[in-house]
């Protein structure tokens, strides 16, 4: 058995982002399993989390950004005792990539990077110049080349990391479907004699559910029975009589997502979506839930069409799929159990482990 180190270099506290939960948070137990000795050390503290992503406090974030480049600073010089450093996404959320370069050519350490998102771009149409200017995004390319190893959460990710490292793995976003997104751990919900189409989310991926917000207006209207969650960290102002908003928390993520029969994840077909790893269809299917994406990307690798759930392009797609979903019961079922088997087989912690370890080695 090995007896190496590991220093992950994060943005955000444990337990905190999906992001990071699903990539490599719940192959911890994995690594020091198998005599890796590890150590988390991430950019924003839980109190500075808390306020990052919030309008206002402009002070308290800078002096946030601030602590964290010192922070990383002094863990420069901690970070040659480490056999690996696993960074995600980057090791400070500004400038060029100065830490990296120094953890890589100068202290030499083995680096694997690891993202999940097309990071060297924006979604953000609005953008300044002179935000693009401080993320400076090129670093992305630049990490990729000098890194010992690169981690990508989906094919697309994963040729362009080859374009500067031919040692880029394809390691997907993946479920543990024994511990955590297993609906047999959890109590089995009361019928409400209503059918819920549910969607869940992050404040910054709501806009997508805006796209389709007329469409669902339609369905509420033609079924009366029909009514809509949203789990996230911010209410959306969507103009649905019945939606019913939970605020997103980690003690009750499966019983919260157990009271949706339809899962949806409506997508725009352009580079940032391809970037996207499908994180929602996986959890939707890993609890039996029928799930329902847009046609892009990474999706299509996630469902089959028809079998273990429904792709559409078009609203009238979205719209036919859905009332299909809604009118059959016994199609919701046996589509939910099939989306679980493919999730077990291809897209859990379980099926994924020696593909984790092989980062490593």
């Amino acid at each position: 058995m090995t007896s190496k180190s590991v220093l992950f270099l994060v943005p955000y506290p444990l337990m905190e982002s999906p992001s990071q939960r699903f990539r490599f948070e719940q192959y911890f137990e994995l690594l020091r399993n198998h005599g890796y000795q590890l150590r988390v050390e991430s950019f924003l503290d839980s109190a500075n989390w808390q306020i990052a992503y919030k309008s206002g406090n402009s002070v308290r974030k800078l002096a946030a950004v601030i602590k964290g480049l010192l922070q990383r600073i002094v863990l420069l010089l901690k970070a040659r005792k480490f056999d690996f450093v696993f960074i995600h996404r980057e090791a400070a959320p500004l400038g060029p990539p100065l830490f990296e370069w120094i953890v890589i050519r100068i202290l030499k350490r083995k680096v694997i990077y690891d993202f999940d998102d097309a990071i060297w771009i924006t979604d953000r149409l609005t953008e300044s110049r002179m935000l693009r200017l401080l993320k400076y995004r090129d670093k992305v390319k630049l990490i990729c080349r000098w890194s010992w190893k690169v981690s990508a959460g989906n094919l697309y990710l994963s040729s362009f990391a080859k374009k500067f490292n031919q040692r880029s793995i394809l390691n997907p976003t993946t479920i543990d479907t024994i511990n955590w997104h297993n609906p047999d751990l959890f109590e089995k919900l009361a019928s409400t004699g209503k059918t819920t189409i549910g969607w869940t989310g992050s404040h910054s991926t709501l806009k997508y559910l805006y796209a389709i917000e007329s469409l669902l207006q339609d369905l509420e209207n033609e079924f009366e029975n029909l009514q809509f969650i949203v789990i996230a960290d911010r209410k959306p102002s969507l103009a649905l009589r019945t939606m019913i908003f939970i605020p997103w928390r980690l003690d009750s993520e499966i019983q919260d997502l157990l009271r949706i029969d339809i899962g949806i994840m409506p997508l725009p077909d352009d580079q940032w979506s391809h970037g996207k790893c499908g994180f929602k269809l996986l959890q939707y299917m890993s609890l039996g839930i029928p799930a329902v994406g847009s046609r892009v990307g990474v999706n299509s690798s996630i469902v089959d069409h028809g079998i273990n759930g429904f792709l559409c392009h078009s609203n009238i797609e979205w719209k036919e799929t859905l009332t299909k979903l809604i009118l059959d019961k016994n199609l919701r079922e046996r589509i939910g159990q099939e989306g679980r088997k493919k999730v077990i087989n291809q897209f859990s912690v379980t099926s994924n482990s020696s593909n984790f370890l092989s980062l490593f080695a």
